[in-house]
Parts: C-alpha cells; structure tokens; sequence
C-alpha cells in the first residue's frame, strides 16, 4: 500500500496526471481506510521533504534546454519517492510484514498457542513464534501473554527478556524502553548480556532500558483495559489521551496545543474512535474538524455571545 501511495504522489507530483488519474486516485483513496492511512502519511512525509530551495528548482524549469527539463522532472518524480521508500522502511520494516502475526491499526488478534497459553496482539503489533525453543519475540506493538504452570515461555525484547512461568503479562515497546506489567502470577526481567534478572510480581510493572532495569512500580490498573477493547482514564490530561488514541485510529489525529492540559476521565470503546472523539466533544470545550474520516484536527470551542 505504501509503494501503491508513493507511485500515486510520483504521479500527481510529476504534473501529468489526467482528471481520469485523479479519479483513480480518489477510487484508491476512498476503497480501503488503510490506502487513505498510506496517502496522508506519504503526503505529510512529502512536505518534510519540501525545504529544496523553489528559486532553484524553477531557474533549472524555465530554462529553454528540453532535455534539462526533463532531466528535472524526473528527478522530482524521485524526489517524491524517496520520502515514500523512506517511510516504507520506517513504519513498515521488514521483520514487521516477515513476522508471524501482525496487526494493522486499530486490530486486535487473539490466538490459542499449541500449548495452552494465550496470546493477545493490539494495534500496530508483530510478535514471531518460536515454542519449540519457549520463545516469542515481540518484534513492535504491544502484547498480552497468559501462561500456563507447565509451560514457561520467554518474550525477547530489543532490551533482554521476560520469562514467564505462569500467570498473564502486558509487554510494550516504546521508542527508548519495553514496559512489563505483570497482571498475575510473576515474570522474571533481564538485560541483554546481564547476569542478574528482577523479579516483578502481580500487580507491578517495570521497564527494561539499554542502561538496564528500571524501578518496580505499582501496576496501572488502567493500562491493560485494551484488553477489552476499552481505553480507560481517570482525571488524565487530554494530550495524553489522545497520543494513547491515535494508536488505534488509522490515519491523522491532531489537536491544538491549548487542548493538551484539559482532563478527561471514562471509558472509551475502541471499536469506534469515531464515537470516542464525538464523547469528548460533547463533555469539553473543543470542536472536532474533519477534513476526511481519516485527517482529523481537535481546537477549542469557539464561545458563543
């Protein structure tokens, strides 16, 4: 989808496209809310790469040489791609779309393993299994794993491992960390390369770094509610809300930065982000403008005289 997306804004950047190709383009857009996701972010990714001095580029356009202008042209046409095959190794690397189960934005994916444990992927996740060797990877995202007694199973993070001899654990890759949060039972945490493991029980959480083991803390019962489908918040600031939101909405959710200090507080189905941005528009001061279902912006009511 996202070398269908760069193919698209090569063409519409090269200033050939046809009215029929614009229609194609829109057909392609409108088809499938995972092809509008690939356009809006080629797009946003091509205005990062906009800074080429425009003086430039039309001095090299307007001269009378056919053959330069063309040559320019074509480079344009790969200026537009690049950006795209950039994002295609960012967003969506290899190992991600290699993995043996993935999910796309906004999906859930349960499984059964061979040996009785039970496996949760949330949005935007890629786990690889292993259970002949006890192990999985979490390769990006976000997973919930419920272990059997007889069954140990390890998760390999970019950071060390989680061994899990029983109970349930959420696991989540962040940017600079890996998140543990031990539902039941207990899991035991350790570094790459490092010969002491932390122990974390029921009801803790801790975080595994490239400089080793963070703090054990009290467990966030809210975190885990995705669950069941359900992101939970209690007296949260907004900003934050929506950065958790936006992960399971597909496409572009922006907000004016006067909104990131409000406070929310429920329970917000996941199924419908939609709906979710309609609740918090009718329980605080801010308006949702949508310039398609997938380019959303939140700003401050207007008051009203």
């Amino acid at each position: 989808m996202l070398r269908a997306a760069a193919k698209w804004l090569a063409l519409v950047e090269s200033g050939h496209a046809s009215e029929a190709d614009h229609a194609r383009l829109q057909d392609w857009r409108s088809s499938s809310a995972h092809h509008e996701n690939a356009w809006q972010r080629a797009l946003l990714l091509r205005q990062r790469f906009s800074g080429l001095p425009t003086d430039l580029a039309m001095a090299a356009l307007d001269r009378p040489d056919m053959a330069r202008r063309a040559a320019v042209k074509r480079a344009l046409g790969v200026a537009a791609l690049l950006p795209a095959a950039w994002l295609v190794g960012r967003q969506m690397p290899v190992d991600v779309w290699r993995a043996d189960l993935h999910t796309a934005t906004g999906e859930q994916q349960q499984l059964t393993l061979a040996d009785g444990s039970s496996l949760l992927l949330n949005t935007d996740s890629a786990v690889n299994l292993d259970l002949l060797a006890g192990r999985l990877t979490l390769v990006r995202g976000e997973m919930a794993l419920k272990v059997s007694a007889s069954s140990p199973l390890t998760i390999e993070v970019p950071y060390g491992g989680i061994a899990v001899s029983h109970g349930e654990v959420c696991v989540r890759l962040n940017e600079q960390d890996c998140r543990v949060s031990v539902i039941s039972g207990s899991a035991q945490l350790q570094v790459a390369q490092a010969a002491t493991a932390l122990v974390v029980n029921q009801d803790q959480q801790a975080t595994l770094q490239r400089s080793g083991l963070g703090l054990v803390e009290a467990f966030d019962a809210l975190l885990p509610g995705w669950r069941e489908g359900v992101l939970m918040a209690e007296d949260q600031l907004l900003g934050n809300f929506l950065r958790e939101l936006s992960r399971y909405r597909p496409g572009i959710l922006r907000w004016d930065p006067a909104l990131e200090r409000l406070r929310v507080t429920g329970s917000f189905r996941l199924e419908d982000t939609d709906r979710v941005l309609s609740l918090l528009a009718a329980s605080l001061p801010l308006e949702v403008q949508s310039r398609t279902r997938y380019w959303v912006t939140l700003v401050p009511r207007k008051k009203t005289a």
